[in-house]
């Protein structure tokens, strides 16, 4: 037997149609139709519709009082509190709380639009020809006939209560995102404007962690002094120090050119902000014969000698004077705080 009546043997034969065999039809591109439209319960029962819509407007309310409840968390719970979430475990109560609430109100108002559009929007299939790309004035027409019969099929008109309770909810949301604006820091207050020097406070050198006398600080010296009572190992310590940073110069009495800088040293013993009025960089450069201290960041350069002004560089006002002054105990002492803010930009903030 030969391959070929082999294979013709093993060819299948046409059958019947009666029979279940598969018969081809002429064209099996050709388009097969919409099914039949089927009536959902709410187009036939306006009571059913009701409760769609009032399910809707409840989705909506629930996503309006989990943002309330998001803005109610930012200011119930502290940054630090922590609590234990069975099965998560210990986690931050503030950063769950957060979460929680935002992701309630925005599933909720989700799942508000897709129930809407399920139960109550028309859900009536149309084919529509394909078109040319160029939008010609009939076309224009159309999609505005169109947009017309989607709004009223959208029964946005006509459902009030789910329009009101879905505008308040997308309006409301965005107070989630005003309100994280928190965490760009806490507000500033006057804690800028004042530091930890006060009269009394005794001026400690920040090396030997010791009380100052007038015959520890020689002429032609610089030295960095903190106020008493702050510690390195202590909560904030890098805050308060970043304000309250001393440098002490001691002058000649004669060399000093500003009266009132005059007034407020002793026996020529100078006390400044280290910090630089310019970005905030710490002044750690000081030349002995001109009294003038350097900023290692951008060169700006103060006058010790006659206010601490600004004779070079882009600092915008001069270091502020701390006055001293010295204590029973032969201690050189704070004789209150700063006159004005420490560090850059004050000016022009006001």
């Amino acid at each position: 037997m030969s391959s070929q009546e082999n294979s013709e043997e093993n060819l299948p034969t046409k059958q019947d149609p009666a029979h279940g065999a598969v018969a081809v039809a002429d064209n099996p591109f050709a388009d097969p139709g919409l099914p039949p439209h089927e009536a959902r319960q709410q187009d036939l029962d306006e009571r059913t519709a009701k409760r769609s819509e009032r399910t809707v407007a409840l989705l909506f309310t629930v996503s309006m009082l989990a943002t309330i409840g998001f803005i109610a968390c930012f200011v119930i719970f502290p940054v630090d509190k922590i609590v234990h979430i069975w099965p998560i475990g210990k986690v931050s109560a503030l950063n769950f709380s957060l979460g929680l609430t935002l992701a309630v109100a925005l599933f909720c108002i989700g799942a508000g639009a897709v129930h809407w559009a399920r139960t109550l929007m028309s859900d009536v299939e149309i084919a529509d020809e394909r078109h040319p790309i160029a939008a010609e004035p009939e076309v224009k027409a159309k999609v505005l006939n169109d947009f017309k019969q989607g709004a009223e099929e959208s029964v946005l008109g006509r459902r009030k209560l789910i329009r009101n309770t879905m505008f308040g909810a997308l309006a409301m949301v965005p107070l989630s995102g005003i309100v994280l604006l928190r965490d760009l820091g806490p507000l500033p207050e006057d804690k800028l404007r004042h530091t930890l020097w006060a009269k009394g406070k005794a001026l400690v050198n920040m090396n030997t962690g010791e009380p100052l006398r007038p015959e520890d600080i020689a002429v032609g010296s610089l030295t960095f002094a903190k106020p008493e009572g702050l510690e390195e190992h202590d909560h904030g310590f890098l805050n308060e120090i970043a304000k309250a940073a001393l440098m002490i110069v001691r002058l000649q009495p004669e060399d000093i050119k500003d009266k009132r800088e005059l007034d407020w040293s002793h026996e020529g013993i100078v006390a400044y902000s280290k910090i630089c009025t310019h970005v905030g960089c710490p002044i750690s450069l000081y030349e002995q014969q001109t009294h003038h201290a350097l900023c290692p960041c951008h060169q700006s350069t103060f006058d010790l000698s006659d206010g601490a002004r600004v004779i070079f560089g882009p600092a915008g006002h001069a270091l502020p004077q701390l006055r001293i002054g010295l204590n029973d105990e032969g201690y050189l002492e704070a004789l209150g705080d700063f006159d004005e803010p420490v560090g850059p930009a004050f000016w022009e903030r006001g």
